[in-house]
């Protein structure tokens, strides 16, 4: 029997396994988003370690997370100590002023974001408080990691009761923060109590991020935001304005993280957290390769065995 050198087999395992780490970061690409209601974010509860420590490892899946319903802004100084102690990231936080009617239901919109991958250049708080319970926050991010540099996130959590008005005045923050920084490529993300009794099918005629052409809900009706067995209601929603920055979004990359789920978290402890769920996107990385699609990959493994057949 004749002998054959081990080499070509050995050529073909390493760039299989090659191919496949390129899956693997292909499949974990990108830039990710997320928003999360935390449901009374508080000192209190930023000190119970059982809550920091999942908070920790939802925050530390993103590069900016939008937190909302945080109480107090020292609330916000050990989850952030946690997550510098987390990874090797560095995490910094930007804050609106606390907003809303009652002293005892001050909110502030937080971003936490990975310093290393996005910087802040801007921030704008909405003035026209007739218009919303908690003002949006408008904050201008740049990133050389994305597909997309520059890019705006305003944040709204709504007053249930109010949902519909406030949601459809969003569209004259996009107009004011979109002069501003004469960019359109703005993300809207949030508790919008957008579904369920505070917002139906028959309100969106009056709704103009519907009306108004260029507005793309990435968040379907259909989906469940909340903790809850008792609801399914898509309360918290991001929404894209633009193509450019739509083209941007890794496809399909707009969901729900049932964070219970994959933590192996009983309701109870999730409840402890909060009553909804964090939702979140993926923007399309800067660098080529990790961009590769499915089909790229196929004909590259093909290309490879091929070679090792011819080898033998």
């Amino acid at each position: 029997m004749r002998w054959r050198s081990p080499r070509p087999l050995l050529l073909f395992l390493s760039s299989f396994f090659f191919v496949l780490s390129v899956i693997a970061a292909t499949d974990d690409a990108g830039f990710r988003i997320c928003a999360y209601n935390v449901q009374r974010f508080n000192t209190t509860k930023a000190k119970d370690y059982r809550v920091r420590h999942t908070l920790t490892r939802i925050v530390s899946r993103c590069d900016i997370t939008l937190l909302q319903e945080v109480m107090s802004p020292e609330a916000v100084r050990p989850l952030l100590a946690s997550l510098n102690r987390y990874d090797e990231s560095e995490y910094q936080s930007v804050s609106s002023k606390s907003l809303g009617n009652s002293p005892k239901d001050m909110q502030q919109y937080v971003f936490i974001y990975r310093a290393d991958r996005v910087n802040v250049t801007g921030q704008h708080q909405y003035q026209k408080k007739e218009s919303f319970v908690r003002e949006p926050f408008a904050v201008h991010f740049q990133s050389h990691k994305t597909a997309i540099k520059d890019f705006i996130l305003v944040p709204l959590h709504t007053e249930p009761r109010q949902a519909v008005q406030e949601i459809d005045r969003l569209y004259d923050v996009f107009v004011e923060v979109s002069e501003k920084w004469n960019n359109t490529n703005v993300m809207f993300l949030g508790d919008f109590h957008a579904s369920c009794a505070y917002m139906t099918r028959a309100n969106r005629k009056n709704i103009r991020l519907f009306s108004e052409p260029g507005f793309s809900w990435l968040i379907g009706d259909k989906v469940d935001t909340t903790v809850s067995d008792k609801t399914s209601c898509a309360y918290d929603r991001i929404v894209v304005h633009g193509t450019p920055f739509l083209k941007a979004i890794q496809p399909f990359s707009a969901n729900v993280y049932n964070f219970a789920k994959e933590f192996k978290l009983t309701k109870a402890k999730a409840l402890a957290i909060s009553d909804h769920l964090p939702v979140e996107v993926r923007l399309k990385s800067s660098a080529p390769l990790l961009q590769a699609t499915p089909l790229l990959i196929l004909l590259s493994v093909s290309a490879i065995v091929q070679h090792f057949l011819s080898a033998l």
